[in-house]
């Protein structure tokens, strides 16, 4: 993308006085500008705020009309984001939550100016660096990045490597840059899911059997590993395969050789193994579903791809792709953006793709010319609350020091809690909403129940308090 929104103050002043990639860099990363996808990394200047606002044409970055020309500020005390609305007609949105004045916060995530999206990021290092790409059909940030560059140097140091992650997150494509990346890229690559295979047919299929081996074995057939020779074999889900097959299977790394059923001679093979599993494999040694010498023979090296939720800068990007077929028809939304990025989705990249198409097909339905929020389905990903983990990056999020991930700091003081006025102006911009309020005031959800039953607030919606005015 050529052009970047937003106007950015940066303050050079201290150059040369210190190596700029030595310490952290805080700021905030653009993800969606102008309807597009993108990674523009802004720097907090330090001792001044970034400072967000409709472009005057002097800048470099483009204009976003729904931004005020001094539309909202941003900095950060070492430990917390402070994030100040300037006024502005339309709105500065933290999480999804219209801002009124100023917050601080450790754990925001997205913040939405006018029609631009930007992720808060802890450090900018990895951004700066290098951004977001395309690489064919897969979408690579900084966090993935680090993953292929661990693949690429398992392909040139040996034959084997272990991929773990979650269902969805991208294990074959991993398996796909490891080939890649192999002595002989040239070579085939075979992928199978064993958890696909049916009982009693993995031996077949992987070894392959001599005519008369069986009963039906009316012809040789030739198996998986034989097929791989001078290539790669991918063994996706390779806890679901019978301990048989795994002991036979630890045989042909030990020896290169592959004895097929009912063969008396075993055949030479020259391939790369690359196993992958989402279960620990260490715990399937102990409940005696996987072999511990196979274990060993394929668990180093082991590369692990993060979930979707370690991978926000990415969400925007995989829109992209998944709106290629309609993107003749169909714009996004920032709050379709928006709203992607504060949503769990268990399923990673694989249900997030097929979600947007689904939304997409919902859109053209609706003969809608813009992808927003309500095509998305209801049983569409889930809140973020639910996630096993707490959504991140490698540097999209900041975690202060002494707290654990996904925490906001505890208050020890309690000259530094909110005060009644404060909590009551928080909860009415959030609608009520006692999680969205506690992220904002950067509270526990249980420590802002008990100041609210502490000041004795009444909880009332935005319509409920318009009411109440109208009354008065």
């Amino acid at each position: 993308m050529s052009s970047q929104p937003a106007t950015l103050r940066d303050s050079r002043s201290d150059k040369g006085k210190r190596d700029p990639d030595a310490l952290p860099q805080p700021g905030l990363v653009l993800v969606f500008a102008q309807g597009q996808a993108c990674c523009v990394p802004l720097p907090i200047p330090e001792g001044l705020p970034l400072e967000l606002g409709r472009s005057d044409g002097s800048s470099a970055l483009p204009i976003d009309p729904r931004m005020s020309r001094k539309h909202a500020a941003v900095s950060f005390d070492g430990e917390r984001f402070r994030i100040t609305d300037h006024g502005s007609q339309n709105g500065t949105h933290v999480d999804g939550v219209r801002l009124s004045g100023t917050i601080q916060s450790a754990t925001a995530r997205v913040l939405r100016t006018g029609d631009s999206v930007f992720l808060f990021c802890g450090d900018l290092r990895p951004f700066r660096k290098e951004g977001v790409c395309y690489s064919g059909d897969q979408v690579i940030g900084p966090t993935l990045r680090e993953v292929l560059k661990q693949v690429a140097r398992a392909a040139q140091f040996g034959k084997t490597l272990h991929i773990t992650g979650e269902s969805g997150s991208g294990k074959e494509g991993m398996a796909r840059a490891f080939h890649s990346a192999s002595a002989n890229p040239s070579g085939p690559f075979v992928p199978i899911n064993c958890a696909t295979i049916a009982q009693g047919v993995a031996e077949r299929l992987l070894f392959g059997a001599r005519r008369g081996a069986f009963s039906g074995a009316v012809l040789d057939s030739e198996g998986l590993l034989q097929s791989a020779d001078g290539g790669t074999l991918f063994l996706d889900e390779v806890a679901e395969l019978d301990l048989s097959v795994q002991a036979k299977l630890l045989r042909v790394l030990e020896t290169r050789e592959v004895l097929a059923m009912g063969a008396l001679k075993p055949r030479l093979v020259n391939l790369q193994l690359c196993t992958a599993s989402h279960r620990d494999l260490r715990q399937e040694i102990t409940s005696g579903r996987f072999r511990e010498d196979l274990y060993f023979r394929i668990s180093s090296p082991t590369a692990t791809v993060p979930p979707l939720r370690r991978r926000l800068e990415e969400i925007p990007y995989l829109i992209a792709l998944a709106l290629r077929p309609f993107t003749a028809r169909l714009t996004t939304h920032a709050l379709f953006v928006e709203t992607c990025l504060l949503r769990y989705w268990p399923g990673n990249v694989r249900e997030f793709v097929a979600e947007v198409r689904t939304a997409a097909q919902e859109a053209f339905g609706r003969d809608a010319t813009r992808l927003e929020p309500q095509h998305l389905s209801a049983h569409a990903g889930q809140p973020l609350e639910r996630a096993s983990e707490p959504p991140q990056s490698c540097a999209v999020i900041f975690h202060p020091p002494g707290h654990p991930p996904g925490h906001p700091p505890i208050h020890k003081s309690s000259k530094d809690l909110p005060d009644k006025a404060r909590i009551e102006e928080v909860l009415l911009q959030a609608d009520g909403n006692f999680s969205a309020s506690a992220r904002l005031l950067g509270l526990h959800r249980t420590q802002l129940m008990r100041l609210i039953d502490k000041y004795g607030i009444r909880v009332k919606s935005r319509e409920q308090s318009l009411e109440s005015d109208d009354e008065s």
